[in-house]
């Protein structure tokens, strides 16, 4: 092998190895989340004990956390909404605002689709609402089920 063959050749390796991960980590799978139910399979019925630390954003009205594959949030008006976690355009994960929306977390430019809080689609690109799922509070308890 010639000097320019190997220096060449140990250039294109050393850039892989120095970009790949920057290659990855904005890619659809390091945010993705799927609509499939905490746990895996079966129906989605789970209980957030109000009380504990954990939970303590669901406290504040414009809070959320994610529990498996479903976000909760409290709205402005006071009311609970549990949805699936994932955007219906490509999957990615969402984010809760102050202005009572989902918004999801893709990050590349004209994507970003953003839903009301009983799921609807109120700017594309997603076309179809999001899964909704069904709140009951009893006491601190905030159950969430389908």
């Amino acid at each position: 092998m010639k000097r320019y063959e190997f220096l060449s050749a140990l250039g294109v390796s050393a850039g892989t190895v120095i970009f790949a991960p920057f290659l990855t980590s904005c890619s659809k799978n390091s945010l993705t989340a799927t609509t499939n139910p905490p746990g895996g399979g079966g129906a989605v019925d789970f209980t957030v004990d109000l009380t504990l630390p954990a939970n303590s954003a669901l406290m504040t009205k414009g809070g959320s956390l994610v529990h498996g594959n479903i976000i909760v949030a409290f709205t402005s008006a006071g009311a609970y909404v549990a949805v699936a976690n994932a955007c219906t355009h490509q999957g990615y994960v969402l984010g809760f605002s102050s202005d009572d929306k989902f918004h999801c977390q893709n990050p590349a430019a004209g994507h970003g689709s953003v839903f009301n809080s009983n799921g609807a689609v109120s700017n594309g690109p997603a076309v179809s609402p999001l899964t909704v799922y069904q709140t009951t509070l009893t006491g601190t308890s905030l159950r969430v089920f389908a």
